[in-house]
C-alpha cells in the first residue's frame, strides 16, 4: 500500500462479494409464497435458468464507480460528453484534467453509442462514456432500443478490447426521465445475454449503484441471475413480458412485422368460409381444454359443494398457471405485431393501454400465445386502475375476434383486470362492431355495458386523454384526418 495513502481511496474489485456469494434473506420466503402458483420447472423453463458460472462475474457494489480498480468503468453522459451529473463529475474530478482535454478530441457521443478514453489518474485503466436516451412515454420503444444499445455496445468494446472486467453506473440519470425499474431491466438482460453468448473472456461485472438504487438492483437481480434453482423457480412470475430477443435486444415492430408473407392480402384472397374455419380451430388449443374443469366447477357450485373462497382459490391457481406459463414462453413474435402496448396517462393519471385491431391477424398467428402475451403484458398493469383504448381503424375480417374467444378470455383472467379496468374507449367503430358490442357486453359478460364507450373521432378521444399522453398509429391519424377533418393537437391539449 502506497505510505502516502493516495489511493487508499480506490477499490480493488477482486475483494468485492460476488451476487453468487451474497446469501438470499427472503429465499424460503418466497419459495413457499409461489409453490401453490408455480407448475414444474421442467414444463416451464425460466429464460434466465440459475448459471453459477454468469452469477460468479457479477457484483453488486453500493459506491462510487470512479473508486473501483478494475479494467474499465462507465461514464453517462450527455451527447457532447459534458454533462453535470454526480457520476462524470466524480470521474472528471478523479481523473484529471487530462480527461477534459481527451474528450474534447471525441467530438461527442450519439445516443447509445460508447467511446472510450483512457482512465488517467483513475485506478481504472479506461473509461467507456455512453450516452442514455431521453425518456418519453410516446417514443417508449425508441428509449428501450437506445438503453439497450448503450449496454451492448459497452459490452461489445470490452471484449474486443479484452478487458477482463467493466463497471457500469447507472446509465441514464434521473433527469432523463428514464424509470429506475424500467432501466434496471433491460440493463440486466443485456448484459447476461452477453455473458451468454458472447462473455467467455470477460471475468467480472460490476453494477455500481447509490442508496437509493441499490432496493431495485437488489429486487431485480434474482430475475436475471437466480442465486439457486429455488429463486430460479421463484423468480419466474416475476419476470416481464418482452424479454428482448436472443441477445436482449427490444423487439422492435417496424423491423418484425413482415414475419408473415403479406399479411394483407387477406382481405382480397380471404373468405367467410376460410375465416370460419380457422376460428373453429380456437377450440382446440390447449387453453380451450384447459377450461374444460370449469363446467365440473360449475356443477358443483350449483349443488352447493363449493364455498366462495374454494371457488375463488380455484380461479387463481388456474390463472397463476397460465401467468407462469406466460412468464415462460418466449412470446416475441406476438410482441412484434405491437398490437398490445402502454401508453401515458388519462385526465384521471390512470395507465392507459392501447390495442390496435389491424395488427391482429386472427388467421395468422397462435391465438393461445396472444393470450398468454395479453395475461403477461397486463398483470402488472391491472393492480391498479387502469384504461383501455381500441382502434378498431381499417381491420378486415381476418382481424375480429371470436366472441367465443373473447368471453374465454375474460373467464380465465384474474379478477384484477375486470375491477380495476374504469373504460374501454371503442374508436371508429362500425355499425356491426357496435351491435356485436352490445350483444357481447350484455349476454356474455357482467359488469362490461357501463365500461365500454363508442369514440367516433380522435377529437372526442383527446378530451379523455390528452394528444400527447398516448401513442396513435400514423394509419389512425391519417384515417381520422380523412375522415373526420384534421385535428389540431395544440388546441386538444386545452381540454
Amino acid at each position: 500500500m502506497d505510505p502516502l495513502g493516495a489511493r487508499s481511496q480506490f477499490v480493488e474489485v477482486q475483494t468485492l462479494s460476488t451476487w453468487e456469494r451474497q446469501p438470499d434473506p427472503e429465499g424460503e420466503e418466497t419459495e413457499k409464497e409461489y409453490t401453490d402458483s408455480l407448475v414444474s420447472q421442467e414444463a416451464f423453463p425460466s429464460p434466465f435458468p440459475y448459471r453459477e458460472d454468469i452469477n460468479r462475474k457479477i457484483v453488486l457494489y453500493n459506491g462510487d464507480v470512479a473508486l473501483l480498480n478494475c479494467t474499465a468503468i462507465v461514464n453517462t453522459s450527455n451527447e457532447t460528453l459534458t454533462d453535470k451529473n454526480p457520476i462524470s463529475e466524480s470521474i472528471l474530478l478523479h481523473a484529471g484534467p487530462e480527461l477534459r482535454d481527451e474528450l474534447l478530441k471525441l467530438n461527442g457521443c450519439r445516443t447509445g453509442e460508447a467511446k472510450m478514453t483512457k482512465g488517467f489518474n483513475l485506478a481504472a485503466r479506461f473509461i467507456i462514456h455512453t450516452v442514455g436516451p431521453k425518456y418519453k412515454a410516446k417514443y417508449r420503444t425508441a428509449a428501450e432500443s437506445s438503453l439497450y444499445s448503450c449496454y451492448r455496445n459497452v459490452m461489445q468494446l470490452a471484449k474486443e478490447q479484452a478487458m477482463a472486467s467493466v463497471a457500469f453506473c447507472v446509465v441514464s440519470t434521473t433527469r432523463r426521465g428514464y424509470a429506475l425499474e424500467d432501466a434496471t431491466h433491460i440493463a440486466f438482460r443485456t448484459v447476461r445475454r452477453f455473458l451468454e453468448n458472447h462473455g467467455k473472456s470477460i471475468e467480472m461485472v460490476v453494477f455500481a449503484v447509490t442508496d437509493m438504487e441499490e432496493p431495485t438492483y437488489r429486487k431485480l437481480l434474482p430475475l436475471y441471475y437466480p442465486r439457486s434453482e429455488e429463486e430460479e423457480r421463484a423468480s419466474l412470475p416475476l419476470i416481464p413480458a418482452d424479454i428482448g430477443n436472443s441477445e436482449g435486444e427490444p423487439v422492435v415492430p417496424e423491423r418484425q412485422i413482415r414475419i408473415a408473407e403479406k399479411p394483407g392480402s387477406l382481405e382480397d384472397d380471404c373468405e367467410e368460409e376460410t375465416l370460419d374455419s380457422d376460428l373453429g380451430q380456437v377450440g382446440n388449443h390447449a387453453f380451450a381444454r384447459m377450461e374444460g374443469d370449469v363446467d365440473k366447477q360449475r356443477k358443483l357450485i350449483l349443488q352447493g359443494q363449493l364455498s366462495d373462497a374454494t371457488i375463488h382459490k380455484q380461479h387463481q391457481r388456474n390463472y397463476n398457471r397460465w401467468l407462469c406459463r406466460a412468464r415462460a414462453e418466449d412470446l416475441s413474435d406476438i410482441a412484434a405485431l405491437k398490437a398490445l402496448y402502454q401508453t401515458g396517462v388519462d385526465m384521471c393519471g390512470r395507465t392507459v393501454m392501447v390495442l390496435v385491431g389491424r395488427n391482429i391477424p386472427v388467421t395468422l398467428i397462435d391465438m393461445e400465445k396472444a393470450l398468454l402475451y395479453f395475461i403477461h403484458v397486463m398483470d402488472h398493469i391491472t393492480v391498479k386502475e387502469y384504461a383501455m383504448v381500441y382502434f378498431h381503424t381499417l381491420t378486415g375480417e381476418h382481424n375480429h375476434l371470436d366472441p367465443e374467444f373473447l368471453k374465454k378470455l375474460y373467464e380465465i383472467v384474474d379478477a384484477k383486470f375486470k375491477k380495476n379496468l374504469r373504460a374501454f374507449y371503442f374508436v371508429h367503430p362500425s355499425f356491426r362492431s357496435k351491435v356485436s358490442t352490445w350483444f357481447f357486453t350484455r349476454f356474455s359478460v357482467s359488469g362490461m355495458k357501463e365500461k365500454v364507450h363508442h369514440v367516433e373521432t380522435l377529437q372526442q378521444l383527446f378530451t379523455c386523454i390528452l394528444p400527447e399522453q398516448i401513442d396513435i398509429p400514423p394509419f389512425v391519424l391519417e384515417y381520422d384526418a380523412r375522415v373526420n377533418g384534421a385535428y389540431r393537437p395544440a388546441h386538444s391539449s386545452s381540454l
